[in-house]
């Protein structure tokens, strides 16, 4: 009986070590599978081929040879001998001066306002010493109202 149960484990364990096989095997061949669907699918896809300016391509050959030139922007500094002055000028760097111009209309924005609003203080004020003088001419005619009557 001691051999009968042996015999029975060793096939047991053998089985399972086949089932084991199969089912790598079976996930192998899944992940063949997938693999080529996805390969199949990315080789459908069709890529249209970007249209390129002429403007843009020499705007990507300055560029290329400005930063073989060390990334220098400047004209003079080295430039001139990867880009003629002409696309150098393509490429001038305009943020410094989209900032600098920024703040000066922001400057002249509150200017404005500060002017107006100065005005308007003024004129108020204005308004506030005729209604006091007025309010005093009318107490002053009501006094003499009241002394009349004595």
């Amino acid at each position: 009986e001691e051999d009968l149960l042996g015999d029975v484990c060793r096939e047991v364990v053998e089985k399972w070590s086949e089932s084991q096989v199969v089912d790598a095997i079976e996930k192998k061949e899944d992940e063949i599978q997938a693999l080529a669907s996805v390969m199949e699918k990315q080789a459908r896809i069709v890529v249209k081929p970007k249209e390129v300016s002429q403007e843009e391509k020499q705007r990507k050959a300055a560029l290329l040879a400005q930063s073989e030139g060390g990334g220098r922007t400047e004209a003079g500094s080295g430039l001139e001998r990867c880009v003629p002055l002409a696309q150098a000028a393509l490429f001038r760097n305009t943020n410094v001066e989209d900032v600098v111009n920024a703040r000066k209309l922001e400057r002249e924005l509150l200017r404005d306002e500060f002017q107006k609003k100065k005005e308007q203080d003024k004129l108020q004020r204005e308004k506030d010493k005729l209604a006091k003088q007025e309010r005093k001419e009318k107490e002053k005619k009501r006094t003499q109202k009241g002394e009349r009557k004595r």
